[in-house]
């Protein structure tokens, strides 16, 4: 696994903080580039994709940016989010945790027959009514939230945290299978200074409060969660991926810098990872800051920060 190195970062963050971007945006392209290359040699065998990762990790952005290499050479792509699936709670089927609470990490929560029988009739030529989920209510629309048929030479990237799971691939073991996560850690000489957990973390802290109106210590007091249920349900299948792939970018924690200081600035006493997680404020105060304007807006960072040109 890559790491980053907190002088090597902080001095470019000084000397030539644009240079640092942009250089840093095209070894994540030269990823999005082979993964679309993989994905070309696998469209014989199949025209389905199947994108996972953790939450966090970029995984919207990163199937636009898939999508839209794979139209510049001519393979008509369309992306499809797997949360589409959810079905409608109800609180006497839907999974629940071992305290009793609802599991919404759960892969049960998806109708898995639906999405394993469209991906059938997907790979055979068929049409599909893709379903709509609606969060605000937590429950199923009535219409479709798109209508899809493959023609010759197009793939479909269905985007999902599951979507690596055996419930699935082991139906359509011939899809290409892509695991994307910020994995790099950051290190001070030989001392561990940041997790790449961390990184994400900051990413789903960030944006949750710029475009969800959360409360910045609902999002870290859940991490914990969030935490056990991407061991559960997500990291055990990781292994199945034809490629994987690290989203993380060296220079996101200077972007996010001012702002995630300030909402880390009070990390809730008594939430699970507590002692851990006190720790990042200090560890973040350690870099330098590259100002946002500098950051393109085809950039992965702008999934979290705003300002991009996809949609979220």
């Amino acid at each position: 696994m890559a790491f980053f190195d907190l002088e090597e970062i902080n001095y470019r963050t000084i000397v030539d903080p644009k240079g640092f971007v942009e250089e840093c945006d095209a070894e994540y392209a030269a990823k999005v580039s082979l993964a679309a290359d993989r994905i070309i040699e696998n469209l014989e065998h199949s025209p389905v994709v199947l994108l996972s990762g953790p939450s966090g990790s970029g995984k919207t952005t990163s199937a636009q940016k898939i999508e839209e290499e794979l139209e510049r050479r001519g393979i008509g792509s369309h992306t499809v989010s797997m949360d589409n699936y959810f079905k409608t709670v109800d609180p006497e089927t839907s999974p629940r945790s071992e305290d009793g609470s609802l599991d919404f990490e759960s892969p049960l929560c998806l109708d898995l027959p639906l999405f394993n029988k469209q991906l059938d009739q997907l790979e055979r030529g068929e049409r599909i009514a893709i379903p709509k989920y609606n969060f605000a209510v937590h429950a199923r629309d009535i219409d479709p939230s798109k209508i899809l048929k493959l023609k010759k030479d197009e793939i479909v990237i269905f985007e999902g945290i599951h979507a690596l799971n055996d419930i699935i691939t082991e139906s359509h073991p011939n899809a290409f299978k892509l695991y994307i996560s910020a994995r790099s850690d950051t290190y001070f000489g030989d001392r561990l200074i940041f997790k790449g957990t961390w990184l994400r973390l900051m990413r789903r802290t960030v944006r949750d409060h710029l475009f969800r109106s959360y409360d910045p210590d609902k999002t870290i007091a859940m991490w914990g969660n969030v935490r056990r249920g991407e061991k559960l349900y997500i990291s055990p299948f990781k292994n199945k991926a034809n490629l994987k792939f690290d989203t993380a970018l060296k220079y996101e924690a200077p972007v996010m810098n001012n702002i995630a200081t300030k909402l880390f600035a009070n990390i809730p006493e008594g939430i699970e990872r507590y002692e851990e997680l006190r720790k990042l404020l200090p560890a973040l105060q350690l870099f330098g800051v590259i100002k946002s304007d500098l950051v393109a807006p085809d950039s992965l960072i702008r999934e979290f920060i705003g300002g991009g040109i996809y949609s979220q």
